[in-house]
């Protein structure tokens, strides 16, 4: 079986470098990443059910490469941390055991309530822990889970506590907590592919943002997934599931930085109309403009940034000032020719989201966009800078944003970053902190010309069409996927890969699930490295 193993990895490393349609490729190296929150509790909802209510606190991530995803591999685990998942576990075993849900959810029934029942608890963690691990148990950890689960009931008193206390160890074990890249046995000097059970956690959580389904299971399981056209119909099948959403959701949550809206507040005196209920709607704005365009219309990702096309709730539209009559209900708008409201840059989850509580900032959208729309690096200011003037936005002298952000780049060292920043944001200016169109600030006119890396514009509008048509959007679109999907930083020897897949986004009119699928269908994808070289570099001329 070894022999066997070896010869597949030797096959698919000679077979992706000898492929005439896919330049060859180093893989990178394996990562061990924790799951996120919203892998978690979609993982939960699969397993057991939507109505599973997934409470208490996870420990945050730190964003690496532009990425929460690649923070993830890079994390460690506190007592705190640790208490948290326990505590969480232990919740959703009482509930998965409960009176309610364990007639559907225990495939068996007990001998006894007030016995262990080895049998029916075996017959359980076969098939839950399998899915909750990826992979089918070895016989040791069925054994084990037989093991708690029975000295639990004799504990607790109940089968059903007994089982719900196995479950909430299983729920807290590292195979369940942490996805690893496993890969086919082969010398340490040589690439390898992932084996099947892995290939299938990595194509699932970039798919789905969650575990792979039994059907995926059984495709790894058999080794239809090791071939090219048992790979192909799992990916299709996939891309057209409803679940696919839940992918999109995650990638471009975590690429546009909407874990930001976690802590985000503004003054209730100077924004009395953004209330909470706007912070939660800002968010699901976007995520619903970007499903729609990029699942539902299968529309180009550059076009994002010139729709006139959204979705709003009565809470939204006291900030667009667009009446919505049902309290309840999110309606399709579309913005009118000539309406200043343009682009998914234009909207609250954007303007709000890299604003300050009391006031916009320009500069900050501006390093968002260069940042996560564009991956370009912004440096950090020098610690001593000077914010005051800046800051003061009742300035008698200085009553715009422009003027008083022209007045401190007169610095030197602050000149440089601001250069390539502010021009990007202040076309954002007629949008206040909250999102709220205004024409002057303080009794001026706001100017909201400005360019982008040679591309001039005139307002918002035209920023979105600059936008539209830098070639570092999609590009850059392109870098993000790919590390969000390896949750790792790309390597040296992908570049020649990455550099293909953005080549096949443009022939495919910068369709998301086109580009998706050249992820999912490419040997690169699977690859790994021990000796993979550092991370590329990337840079983009700005």
């Amino acid at each position: 079986m070894r022999t066997w193993s070896f010869l597949a990895a030797s096959v698919a490393v000679l077979l992706a470098a000898c492929s005439p349609s896919e330049p060859q490729s180093t893989g990178g190296p394996a990562v061990l990443r924790r799951l996120t929150q919203e892998q978690y509790q979609n993982i939960v909802a699969d397993v057991f059910g939507s109505d599973i209510i997934v409470g208490g606190r996870f420990d945050p991530l730190e964003r690496h490469n532009g990425l929460l995803a690649v923070g993830a591999g890079k994390t460690t685990m506190t007592v705190t941390a640790l208490d948290g998942y326990d505590a969480i576990a232990r919740s959703v075993a009482a509930q998965v055991v409960d009176a309610t849900h364990r007639t559907w959810l225990v495939p068996c029934v007990p001998a006894s309530l007030q016995a262990a029942d080895e049998a029916c608890t075996r017959k359980f963690f076969t098939s839950i822990g399998r899915l909750l691990y990826r992979r089918a148990l070895t016989g040791d950890e069925l054994k084990a889970q037989v093991a708690i689960a029975s000295d639990a009931t004799a504990r607790l008193g109940t089968f059903y506590d007994g089982l719900g206390s196995a479950l909430a160890a299983m729920l807290t074990a590292p195979e369940f907590l942490f996805v690893q890249d496993h890969t086919q046995e082969a010398p340490a000097t040589t690439v390898a592919q992932l084996t099947a059970y892995a290939k299938a956690s990595r194509l699932s959580f970039f798919l789905w943002n969650s575990a792979p389904d039994d059907a995926l299971l059984k495709a790894a399981e058999s080794a239809d997934l090791n071939s090219a056209s048992g790979l192909k119909r799992q990916v299709d099948r996939m891309l057209a599931s409803p679940k696919l959403e839940r992918g999109v959701r995650g990638f471009f949550s975590d690429m546009y930085g909407f874990d930001g809206f976690d802590t985000l507040q503004k003054d209730s005196v100077i924004y009395p109309a953004f209330g909470l209920a706007t912070v939660q709607d800002a968010r699901e704005q976007a995520l619903r403009t970007i499903v729609d365009h990029l699942v539902n219309q299968d529309a180009d990702y550059r076009d994002l940034f010139t729709t006139r096309t959204t979705f709003v709730t009565r809470s939204l539209g006291m900030i667009y000032r667009v009446g919505v009559q049902d309290p309840e209900a999110w309606i399709r708008h579309e913005f009118p020719a000539g309406d200043p409201h343009v682009g998914i840059q234009s909207q609250p989850a954007f303007v709000a989201l890299y604003s300050h509580p009391g006031r916009s900032s320009a500069t900050i959208r501006g390093k968002a966009i260069r940042e996560l729309l564009m991956c370009q690096k912004v440096p950090d200011p020098p610690a001593n800078v000077d914010f005051t003037l800046v800051s003061d936005s009742q300035n008698p002298v200085y009553k715009t944003a422009r003027q008083r952000l022209s007045a401190h780049s007169t610095d030197p060292s602050c000149a440089g970053c601001h250069r390539i920043m502010d021009p990007i944001g202040l076309a954002l200016e007629n949008f206040d902190g909250a999102g709220q169109w205004r024409s002057a600030e303080n009794g001026e006119e706001i100017d909201t010309s400005g360019e982008l890396d040679g591309l001039t514009y005139a307002d918002a509008a035209g920023l979105g069409k600059a936008l539209h048509d830098s070639p570092a959007i999609p590009s850059c679109l392109v870098e993000r996927a790919v590390s969000y999907a390896t949750g790792r930083a790309s390597v040296t020897g992908e570049r020649a890969w990455i550099t293909s897949l953005a080549k096949g986004f443009a022939e495919d009119k910068y369709r998301m699930r086109s580009l998706m699928r050249r992820i999912a269908l490419a040997d690169a994808f699977y690859l790994v490295s021990p000796d993979a070289a550092a991370p590329a570099q990337k840079t983009t001329s700005r």
